[in-house]
């Protein structure tokens, strides 16, 4: 009997200091979490600078014209595959130029996704740019048959220190969105 209540009090002791070391390791957890979750200060901007992000994720026009087939042509195919225009799937490429207080900032071609190139072409550029009044100029060309480009835009634009500008484009909402 003296021996079982030795142990207990010898499992109290150890149960006692197994409570604050875990209380120790808790409290030193916490505070290293909120030491860094504070400091460093982190700033993705400079005071004086602002994000322009060109984003967009369109399909171009067909990259080739639809053929009309001939007759014999149609009589080899299958019933269900007589489709009178032969349109190949490829699309266009995408042709985005940014111009920025008349310097050219960014040209980037974004080409189609998907096996056959029939995918929407998808482009994410993020440029940091001075803060203030700017002539921001944008050309965009979703059809490489036709030279030069289909859509333009230019605007004069304000921008805030750390303030975020998107340029994104949309045929549905009248094609360059500048947000």
């Amino acid at each position: 009997m003296l021996w079982f209540s030795r142990m207990r009090k010898v499992d109290a002791v150890h149960r006692a200091f197994a409570i604050a070391g875990q209380v120790v390791l808790y409290a030193a957890f916490a505070g290293f979490i909120g030491v860094f979750s504070s400091h460093p200060i982190y700033r993705h901007l400079a005071a004086d600078e602002a994000l322009l992000k060109l984003s967009f994720n369109h399909a171009g026009q067909l990259a080739h014209e639809c053929r009309r087939r001939t007759a014999e042509e149609l009589a080899k195919l299958a019933p269900n595959m007589r489709a009178v225009l032969d349109c190949p799937r490829e699309r266009s490429p995408i042709t985005v130029e940014l111009g920025w207080d008349g310097q050219l900032l960014a040209k980037r071609v974004a080409k189609p996704s998907g096996i056959a190139g029939d995918g929407p072409s998808t482009l994410y550029e993020r440029i940091v740019v001075p803060a203030g009044w700017h002539e921001l100029s944008v050309k965009f060309n979703d059809n490489a048959r036709a030279p030069g480009f289909n859509y333009t835009r230019e605007e004069r634009v304000h921008l805030e220190p750390g303030q975020i500008l998107v340029v994104d484009f949309n045929p549905g909402k009248g094609g360059i969105l500048v947000q």
